[in-house]
């Protein structure tokens, strides 16, 4: 039997309340790539315990920064990327999606951030890891009701605080989700 559901490339997908799984309880992830081999694509509200200078000490410019690094998902964990949406201030880089770019030059995002951090931080985030998914995996967990897609907002991808990002996106789903957002991760949490 094959699905043919398929979540285009820069939609969210939001976690729905009862999957349970720490990597992805209340998460949004950015749909990179959703092929008939996989899928592949980036949580967006949640952050690591790093920062710039942690991972990239001997870097000359983000060796030095503060700068928050966003954890992606549970795959890949040495990869670290770029998410952003400036291509004026950072060269390269794949467009995923409605002003949204997945790539780039390092040492643009680098320069961006030492001279101006928070307008960067505003438009440019530092990802750890990646979410993944085999081929039919995620029709399967779209069927099941475990992900909620749903139009991505660059706005809530680059927004400082993370907290209500979940919520927003699924109340952005409108009255067939209505109330969900408001529910525990689990029936027993009531």
């Amino acid at each position: 039997m094959e699905l043919e559901l398929k979540v285009e490339q820069g939609t969210f997908l939001a976690a729905g309340p009862d999957l349970l799984d720490p990597n992805f309880m209340h998460t949004v992830v950015l749909m990179c790539q959703h092929l008939a081999e996989g899928a592949y694509g980036l949580v967006v509200n949640r952050r690591s315990s790093f920062s710039a200078r942690d991972l990239l000490p001997e870097h000359p410019l983000m060796g030095q920064l503060d700068v928050p690094v966003h954890v992606g998902g549970p795959v890949g964990l040495e990869m670290l990327q770029i998410l952003h949406r400036a291509p004026e201030r950072i060269s390269g880089g794949v467009p995923i999606g409605e002003g949204l770019i997945l790539g780039g030059d390092l040492d643009d995002a680098a320069r961006w951030l030492s001279e101006d951090r928070a307008a960067a931080e505003r438009s440019v985030r530092l990802v750890l890891g990646y979410s993944g998914w085999a081929a039919g995996q995620l029709e399967l967990e779209l069927v099941s009701g475990s992900w909620l897609p749903a139009a991505a907002d660059p706005e809530l991808v680059f927004r400082p605080d993370l907290e209500g990002v979940w919520r927003d996106v699924v109340r952005s789903l409108g009255r067939d989700t209505q109330g969900l957002e408001d529910q525990p991760p689990h029936p027993r949490w009531n």
